[in-house]
């Protein structure tokens, strides 16, 4: 079979596969006139706490408003700071500045491109001699793959910080916490995560969801969701419309039953890229570096909501994967702190090194779990092809 085309993610495969079962939940909900909490969104929050093993789990609107409703329920604010990394999808770092708050910005690890403990704890110094009542920690699970959430938790600790978890990226990817296999989402006060329709758990437009295992927070984080009115129309707080829509919540109670089966594939698919770019000779040149596994012999330890390659000539190699016919994408060419939004925070160039590099060298090539060994074969071929010319 000949290939010509392999798209960066094939929705149309994945959703096609449900339509039926994912048009009968769009009519239920459609039938019952409840579009707006209810049934189905209560109904979909049982099933995602059981999944992750989490005692609260409440759906909301994005992935990035629940990074704001996090930082509201823990009453973030003005003259607070935020620690958070340098290197991710803007909204962790957007989300800090839209509460008033102040967000320092840690390198990252030079492997797994999660955020370095060693750099946090820099930022949190720093930003208390600056003045700041440093306040919270969102460490994030990039690309599927947990932060070193022991070390986290442990600086958290120190300094009587707040840990919200973005996970956006990585539901049902693990990591082993205090001896124990601990799902991404449920170690810190607050989980986020995000089921835009490109994550490894997407629904057909926005939706998001926050975790907790406190009482408290989860009271809090339900009254905020809500504008912050109990009963309605009476608001002892300020919150917003944060609310995750009925006809999301049912279409992700159709699709989580299938999210192991997805994480399956995109892990079976990252292995086979092993296999294909140690054959390829691309290793043993160093022409590129695959990703790495923090924890390999952890089922699910890595989900591989993207499929990264450190490479030389970056810029050179997508340009021509495009004209291949292969999807690529950059995640993420510019760290927050040298975003111009930024600016006046007085970050420079050289200030997170480790980030500016990964930025420069980092491409995603497609991982989604439908593609076919021929796919992926022609990918690296292309690869192998690009590097023969340049050299």
């Amino acid at each position: 079979m000949s290939i010509n085309r392999v798209p960066l993610l094939d929705l149309a495969a994945q959703n096609g596969a449900l339509k039926t079962e994912i048009m009968a939940a769009v009519e239920r909900v459609f039938d019952s006139g409840k579009f707006i909490m209810g049934p189905f969104v209560e109904k979909f929050e049982k099933e995602v706490s059981s999944y992750l093993n989490s005692k609260y789990a409440l759906g909301v609107s994005s992935g990035t408003d629940a990074l704001v409703l996090a930082l509201m329920a823990l009453g973030v604010g003005k003259g607070d700071a935020v620690i958070t990394t340098t290197f991710s999808f803007f909204a962790t770092g957007g989300a800090i500045s839209r509460v008033g708050a102040r967000p320092y910005f840690a390198d990252i690890e030079s492997d797994t491109y999660n955020i370095c403990p060693r750099s946090a704890k820099k930022a949190i110094i720093k930003a208390m001699e600056d003045g700041y009542k440093v306040r919270a920690i969102i460490p994030v699970h990039l690309y599927g793959q947990c932060a070193d959430m022991e070390s986290i938790m442990h600086i958290a600790n120190e300094y009587g910080l707040y840990v919200i978890e973005d996970a956006a990226q990585a539901i049902g990817s693990c990591c082993i916490y205090k001896g124990e296999a601990k799902q991404a989402g449920t170690i810190g006060h607050i989980g986020c995560f995000s089921f835009f329709p490109s994550k490894n758990l997407g629904c057909l437009g926005d939706g998001g969801l926050v975790t907790t295992q406190d009482d408290v927070l989860y009271d809090k984080l339900k009254l905020l969701r809500t504008h912050g009115a109990r009963p309605k129309y009476y608001h002892a707080e300020i919150g917003g419309n944060f609310r995750l829509d009925a006809i999301q919540a049912e279409v992700l109670s159709v699709k989580l039953p299938h999210l192991q089966k997805w994480h399956d594939g995109r892990k079976n698919n990252a292995k086979q890229y092993r296999q294909l770019f140690k054959e390829s000779g691309l290793l043993e040149k160093g022409l590129i570096t695959l990703p790495a596994e923090r924890y390999p012999n952890l089922n699910n330890g890595h989900i591989y909501n993207q499929f990264m390659l450190r490479v030389q000539k970056r810029d050179d190699l997508r340009n021509y994967l495009t004209e291949k016919n292969i999807g690529n994408e950059i995640y993420y060419p510019v760290p927050f702190h040298l975003q111009k939004c930024f600016a006046d925070l007085g970050y420079v160039k050289g200030d997170c090194p480790e980030a500016e590099s990964a930025a420069n060298e980092l491409i995603a090539i497609p991982v989604y779990p439908e593609l076919t060994i021929e796919q992926m074969q022609y990918v690296v071929d292309s690869i192998k092809e690009f590097y023969a010319k340049e050299n």
